[in-house]
Parts: structure tokens; C-alpha cells; sequence
């Protein structure tokens, strides 16, 4: 690990472009795929994955979706679910929820949320994210309009999200609670962490990393900068990883996957200029992990069936999930 401003790990736009060539997917499953790495995961592998189930316990990885979620207006304008109710219990007891032609009233409670689709525990879907003003697999950004995504939208995945998990306990394995903000991974360090942990990183693989930055935070009770403020997390030369490992999808514990600030003063996130429209990779955002990082360290079993299906947003650029480990 390194820290994000260390000298030897800086880089600018030529890298960029660079690993931007070096890592493209594009057409790798015709000239009409969605799906990205998706792609990886068949029935065989799924079929695999349930293998792995051998006590039924199941860890729930994804926050509640309330006003006390991570949202302060640091990134994007985004704001903590707003939950509305329509009509509540006291309404019931006061005779209010009658109906035309009925003698007798209804009694029910109805509810709504408001909340944007990536503050809480989410899916980055591929057309969340340009390069160069393309998206995953060379569609024009211009496909995404304000009707929503045309194309690499979420509910393109609304049947995706399931197979083998393995869970990386990076803090862990440093030995330490939580990763400093601007601790940068290096693919070295997944490595070595699979390797100390007996695991093995496969083709198809929905990869989890801990870092402890969102423990961190609810043991303080306070959020502070967590979504869209400085953060641990991969370093953007694990992009060449990521695409030669050819995993399905890459999680974390984090606001945003990569290290923050960002080892380049060019551009903002430049880890996501890579993964998400040039190789291909659905990213989960802002995993709860405390429960299943204990049991793994536990039972020395790292490796789960994983189910995350997306909210099948017609068009969305994102969904929110309440992802399951199942051991």
C-alpha cells in the first residue's frame, strides 16, 4: 500500500489514455453487449456458486436506506432517503380512509421514498460513467438523455447479480481497524491478502473489499466526509488487475471504490474512467461488511454465494441493492 501522493504512483492524462487502450473490452462480446463482465458469469458458474452454501447463514451487506444514511450534499447533490407516509395508522383509528359505495372505512398504512439511486448501497451500472465521450463497449454518451440510459442501463441486469463472492479483508490483513484516507491498494496487496486468507481469486468472481473506512464511521457516529470526501481504496494502477483477472464485478466498503484524493491532479476518479466504460465492470458502492468480515475471519471460509439483484430502473444509471452472502 502507498499513500495516494506518493511520488513514484503519480500520473497524468497520457497514462490515462494509456491504460484506457491497454484495458478496453470493447466488442469482446459483439458489438451489442450490455452486459460487460457481466459476461462471465453463466449457468455453470452459478450453479458453482450455490455449491458454496453449507450452513444457509445469510449477510446482509447493504445500510439501511434512512436519514441517517451517508449523504451530506459533499458529491453530486445527492441527499439520504426522504420516507414520506401517505397514509399511517392514526388515520385508520380516526375513521379517515373510508371508500365510495363501502359502509365501513379501509384501514391500512401506504408509504413512499424519495432518494437518488446511488446514496446508499448501490450498483454503478456501465452507463454511469464516460471516457473520451463513450461509454461501455464504444456507445455514444449522448445515449444517455434525460430520459435515462438507452444503453448499459441497470435493468439490463436486473437477472446478473448472482454468483461466487469473495470477500478481500484488506484492514485486516494490514492489521489495522480501518485504512487511513488517501491509503492507496496496490494489486500486490490483493493479492497477497487472497494468498494470507486461502483463497482464490476466479474468472466470473464478484470481488468484496474491506477497508473499515465505513466502520470507522458508525463507530463515531458520524459520517463526516465518507461520501464524497477522502477515502481509502484501490489505487488506479490496479486497473490492469481488475481487467486481467477477469472478475465480474468489484465492491467495497467505501463511497466511491478508489483511493480519494486521486494519485493525478488532471482529472477526478480516474480508476472509474477505466473500469466502469473500458473494461466493462458493474461497481458496488458503500457495502456494509463488519458481520460477514467476522465470520470469515472466524470459519477461514472467504469465498459465498453472492445475490445483489438491481432495482430494474427502466433506464437508471444506478440502483440501489441490499446485497446477501450466503455461507
Amino acid at each position: 500500500m502507498h499513500r495516494y501522493d506518493d511520488p513514484k504512483f503519480q500520473m497524468d492524462m497520457d497514462t490515462i489514455k494509456e491504460k484506457s487502450e491497454r484495458n478496453k473490452n470493447w466488442g469482446k462480446w459483439g458489438p451489442d453487449d450490455e452486459w460487460g463482465t457481466i459476461n462471465y458469469v453463466g449457468d455453470e458458474e452459478r450453479k458453482a456458486a450455490a455449491q458454496l452454501v453449507k450452513r444457509g447463514e445469510v449477510f446482509a451487506l447493504g445500510l439501511n436506506f434512512d436519514s441517517d444514511g451517508p449523504q451530506n450534499g459533499l458529491f453530486g447533490g445527492r441527499w439520504n432517503p426522504i420516507h414520506t407516509m401517505l397514509a399511517t395508522g392514526t388515520d385508520a383509528v380516526a375513521g379517515k380512509q373510508t371508500v365510495p359505495g363501502k359502509k365501513y372505512a379501509s384501514q391500512y398504512a401506504d408509504d413512499a421514498v424519495s432518494l437518488p439511486l446511488q446514496c446508499g448501497t448501490q450498483w454503478d451500472a456501465l452507463g454511469h460513467v464516460f471516457n473520451n465521450d463513450k461509454m461501455w463497449n464504444g456507445y455514444d454518451a449522448t445515449l444517455v438523455g434525460a430520459n435515462g440510459a438507452e444503453k448499459n442501463a441497470i435493468h439490463k441486469m436486473r437477472n446478473k447479480m448472482v454468483g461466487r463472492g469473495v470477500l478481500l479483508d484488506i484492514a485486516r490483513w494490514a492489521g489495522v481497524d480501518s485504512l487511513d484516507d488517501g491509503t492507496a491498494i496496490d494489486a500486490e496487496d490483493l493479492n497477497a491478502c487472497a494468498k494470507a486468507q486461502g483463497v482464490e481469486i476466479k474468472r466470473g468472481d464478484f470481488v468484496i473489499y474491506r477497508t473499515g473506512h465505513m466502520e470507522r464511521c458508525l463507530a463515531a457516529g458520524e459520517w463526516g466526509g465518507y461520501a464524497g470526501g477522502e477515502a481509502p481504496g484501490v489505487s488506479f494502477h490496479t486497473c490492469d488487475w481488475m481487467h486481467d483477472m477477469e472478475i465480474a464485478a468489484i465492491c467495497a466498503d467505501t463511497w466511491g471504490c478508489e483511493v480519494i484524493p486521486n494519485e493525478t491532479d488532471d482529472v477526478f476518479q480516474p480508476w472509474h474512467w477505466i473500469v466502469i466504460p473500458q473494461i466493462g465492470i458493474t461497481m458496488g458502492e458503500i457495502f456494509y461488511l463488519k458481520d460477514l468480515a467476522n465470520d470469515c475471519a472466524e470459519d477461514g471460509v472467504y469465498e459465498f454465494m453472492f445475490v445483489a439483484p438491481p432495482l430494474p430502473i427502466t433506464r437508471g444509471v444506478g440502483s440501489p441493492i441490499n446485497p446477501q452472502a450466503i455461507k
